[in-house]
């Protein structure tokens, strides 16, 4: 897929389904019924997605993830450096 339409995909956020896809030549080939089988198999029920939402809400306004949050901000964490060296950084807050 060619740069315009890459940034598209990426910038939109959306979600493209198969036939998309391949006219957008992001895939080779749409083909539903393997499709639907994968996602059977791999795709958890929206439950599962929505309980690990509530789950991910409810920690991140936790005291601690707060604190950690705001020493990460310190530290520059929404920079391209800490970026680049994301593994290093989340070390480190764990010993904050």
């Amino acid at each position: 897929m060619g740069r315009a339409r890459a940034l598209e995909v990426m910038l939109s956020a959306e979600d493209y389904d198969a036939e998309l896809a391949e006219r957008y030549g992001w895939i080779n080939r749409a083909l539903p019924a393997l499709k639907d089988r994968i996602n059977a198999i791999a795709l958890a029920p929206a439950e599962d997605f929505r309980r690990d939402s509530d789950l991910f809400g409810e920690a991140s306004r936790s005291p601690e993830t707060q604190s950690r949050f705001r020493a990460a901000m310190k530290r520059g964490f929404q920079t391209r450096d800490a970026e680049m060296a994301l593994a290093r950084m989340v070390g480190d807050l764990a010993d904050h």
